[in-house]
């Protein structure tokens, strides 16, 4: 019974996977794009969170924190370099 429901769960993941995917492709602007890079990586860590459920390993957790972590700070990252167009200089708006 586990197993139907981790399977179905990872079914629905990989169907919002592709509505992300989609989103990513469609934009319309730049920031919905990269918002949905960072929703489509959220949903990866999920899938390999289910993955190692299914197969009964722990270390895969250890895998899905990992890519978590990479996926905010580039997520981050993006989102900063879209609206200065470079990484090293602070924002304006932002002034002390």
């Amino acid at each position: 019974m586990n197993s139907l429901i981790l399977n179905a769960a990872a079914v629905a993941v990989l169907i919002a996977m592709g509505l992300a995917l989609a989103r990513t492709l469609l934009g319309p602007t730049v920031h919905d794009r990269i918002l949905a890079v960072n929703s489509f990586g959220t949903k990866t860590v999920l899938l390999i969170a289910l993955l190692g459920a299914l197969a009964g390993r722990a270390d895969y957790l250890d895998v899905a924190l990992l890519y978590a972590l990479i996926n905010f700070i580039a997520t981050v990252a993006l989102m900063k370099y879209s609206r200065s167009k470079e990484l090293s200089r602070p924002d304006p708006e932002q002034s002390p």
